[in-house]
């Protein structure tokens, strides 16, 4: 499938084209409405062996299992997965702290670009993709489409994004769990600053409505290793109170909360089987993709 022919500041053809050859691969089945490369719930006639059934009266004779009869005496059909297109819904957090100068411009352009790549490849294998860009609400969002003239309506919203506000991330990930129909590939693209018990109750609550959910954490490398040498006057981008310091006080308590707080984002993504991926910012984009194409192609040829 074709997607139309479109320049955007978001959108480098070159990386577009290395990561073209990765299939993006959901990690269960899913509830599509066309034939996919993704397994559905349901049999079918793919090449991809699913079980052996006993045979009943009125099954095709041409799918009995004539090996199978040899060592066992009784009769058996060989069943096969069905293939289907998914849903995925791009989640891109919008916040005040998204806006934050660093060295890839800002997280949330970085965002926005992770999300017209995984948007455009997804499109290319006939998947349908939407988009809700969040912040203290839900401040833009695009249904699902999966015809290739969409990923033009998708980057015009990508581009349109501004980082504002205070971040409401649980609460409306709650929201999209009810919202977002039956089963879903669901991307998470935020700095996460939220507090991760609040986190593994929205992760649950998505994880039982049967969507498989991916969280990139974005950050910053001065956040992960606080180099800064000199005092320095802290704002707090989502409205909080400003605070001066010296930063040779208070590195080792920085350090040591961030710490705990990424272990304990770490075991809430355990508990909840939520596909959770680090991100340097100063990393390109297109790596972080293509790890994660590469370790989904990995675990769908493990099953």
């Amino acid at each position: 499938m074709a997607t139309e022919r479109r320049t955007s500041r978001l959108v480098d053809p070159a990386k577009l084209s290395e990561l073209g050859a990765l299939p993006l691969l959901a990690r269960q089945a899913m509830l599509g409405n066309v034939s996919g490369r993704h397994a559905s719930p349901h049999r079918g006639a793919s090449v991809e062996f699913a079980e052996y059934r006993r045979y009943v009266p009125g099954d095709d004779l041409r799918r009995l299992d004539w090996r199978a009869y040899g060592r066992s005496d009784r009769f058996y059909v060989k069943e096969f997965e069905a293939d289907t297109n998914l849903r995925l819904m791009l989640v891109v957090d919008a916040s005040g702290s998204m806006g934050v100068p660093c060295s890839a411009g800002t997280k949330l352009d970085y965002a926005c670009r992770m999300s017209a790549a995984l948007s455009y490849l997804a499109i290319q294998q006939g998947d349908a993709v939407g988009l809700a860009c969040v912040s203290d609400s839900i401040v833009q969002q695009v249904p699902p489409r999966r015809n290739p003239a969409h990923w033009s309506t998708l980057l015009d919203h990508l581009e349109g994004a501004k980082a504002r506000g205070e971040t409401q991330l649980p609460r409306l990930l709650h929201e999209l769990a009810e919202t977002v129909r039956q089963r879903a590939l669901v991307i998470i693209i935020s700095d996460l600053f939220v507090q991760p018990a609040e986190l593994r109750d929205c992760f649950e609550h998505l994880r039982f409505r049967k969507h498989d959910v991916v969280a990139f954490h974005l950050l910053d490398t001065d956040e992960l290793r606080f180099n800064i040498q000199r005092p320095t006057r802290f704002v707090d981008p989502e409205g909080g109170a400003a605070m001066f310091a010296d930063p040779v006080e208070i590195a080792d308590r920085y350090l040591q909360a961030m710490s705990h707080y990424l272990n304990e984002l770490k075991q809430a993504t355990l508990e909840t089987a939520v596909d959770y991926r680090r991100v340097e910012v100063d990393q390109p984009y297109q790596q972080a993709i293509r790890n994660f194409l590469i370790d989904r192609a990995h675990q769908r040829r493990s099953r």
